[in-house]
């Protein structure tokens, strides 16, 4: 059996995010040949093209850390109906300099979890527009648009009862989005 690491990107910073919480619940729904590295995005400098010949040392951890992964979860809220800008810096710092992307033919899943109805779909729809212009095989089915309501995690912060069957559904198409797609 082969294994799979995957780099999970979360696109927020806040300590309590509930898409950091959806992450880690998500990936105790992986079969035992993924294996996940959260990827750290907030010491990220902003992105200037000055610094290409030069990166900073999160910049280099960050592509270290994807060109070590075979596969890409992006778990991220919605800020302003998009993608929280410190998710697109890292997007950004991981595809330079030009012709040197460190995301180009991972395989990826996305999703994303909100207080409100639309849950992240925005926001993830313009990921996904990215993610294509930077050859990122996106999977596009089964798609997670989650509201989080007061049950939708247990005790322990794994995925209530009502939502369990649902993410265990998407975490098994990833895997097997993953597996076809991995280089």
């Amino acid at each position: 059996m082969s294994q799979y690491r995957i780099a999970v990107i979360v696109g927020s910073l806040r300590k309590d995010s509930i898409n950091r919480k959806l992450a880690d619940a998500l990936v105790r729904l992986a079969p035992a040949e993924l294996t996940f590295l959260h990827v750290s995005i907030g010491d990220l400098p902003l992105y200037n093209q000055d610094d290409d010949g030069k990166p900073a040392e999160p910049v280099q951890r960050l592509k270290a850390d994807l060109l070590a992964a075979q596969g890409l979860m992006f778990v991220t809220p919605e800020y302003n109906r998009s993608m929280p800008g410190v998710l697109k810096n890292a997007i950004d710092h991981g595809s330079r300099p030009y012709g040197q992307s460190a995301w180009a033919g991972k395989p990826a899943g996305v999703l994303g979890a909100s207080i409100g109805a639309m849950g992240t779909a925005l926001a993830q729809q313009h990921l996904r527009n990215v993610l294509a212009y930077l050859d990122v095989p996106t999977m596009g089915q089964p798609e997670a648009f989650i509201q989080i309501k007061d049950d939708f995690f247990d005790s322990q912060g794994n995925i209530g009862e009502r939502s369990r069957s649902f993410l265990q559904a998407w975490m098994d198409h990833f895997a097997a989005w993953v597996k076809k797609h991995a280089g």
